[in-house]
């Protein structure tokens, strides 16, 4: 179920985007909302989980996520939490491999953690926050002048690192024996990317209902996940 939920939540966003054509607005909704999720996933249900491990230097390992986090971005251009601008690509003609490489990196660490996963909040989590990022990366991609060929094969090959990560952990004991500190470093990765998205949605800091909306949401859902869930 978790590969196929992965691959989904990447076939789900380019189908959005070729069928409904949303608009920078709606996308940056979405975006407030897998931002809220996102955050009050990792905040309700990973932070505990790591440091109920009584593992030492949990915390290190989150700043260790943060930093891995922060030099992807540099290379992707904050496609993660949807920074990347959505108009005018037409002037690309080169194949942009340092964008496209971090972004791979990024998906695959979010695979890891879910082989050891007590429940599938994680995964959700996680399906929730693709989207809207295969969303931002597609259109980008279309609006480019990359020939068709190569951008699917760009977003099929997306749609596999996190499948591949899973792969990665349950096969390598590497993965099973640092569970708790590779845990320590996506929640870092999480916790810049979600705070990022919610920090960047806001235009000018000017109080938006629709972004507020859509965060408590956000956060209402994970909430009642995590109780429903359990931990």
């Amino acid at each position: 179920m978790n590969f196929i939920a992965l691959i989904l939540s990447v076939l789900i966003g380019v189908l959005v985007v070729i069928s409904l054509k949303p608009s920078t607005k709606i996308i940056q909704l979405f975006l407030s909302f897998s931002g809220a999720y996102l955050l009050s996933m990792t905040v309700l249900h990973l932070l505990p989980e790591v440091y109920e491990s009584h593992k030492e230097n949990v915390g290190i390992y989150i700043l260790i996520g943060i930093l891995i986090q922060t030099i992807l971005e540099y290379f992707s251009k904050g496609a993660e939490h949807g920074h990347i601008h959505v108009h005018n690509h037409s002037h690309i003609k080169k194949v942009p491999w340092l964008l496209f490489l971090s972004l791979c990196i990024h998906s695959f660490l979010e695979g890891i953690p879910l082989n050891l996963a007590q429940n599938n909040l994680l995964l959700w989590a996680i399906v929730i926050h693709k989207i809207p990022v295969t969303i931002v990366l597609t259109v980008f991609l279309l609006q480019s002048t990359l020939s068709k060929k190569l951008i699917y094969t760009f977003i099929i090959l997306f749609a596999l690192m996190s499948p591949m990560g899973l792969l990665f952990s349950s096969k390598i004991p590497f993965f099973e024996i640092y569970h708790t500190q590779i845990t320590g470093i996506i929640i870092g990765v999480f916790l810049h990317i979600a705070t990022a998205i919610l920090f960047e949605s806001s235009q000018n800091h000017q109080f938006n209902i629709r972004k507020f909306i859509a965060v408590l949401l956000g956060f209402t859902i994970a909430f009642l996940g995590t109780q429903l869930g359990g931990h």
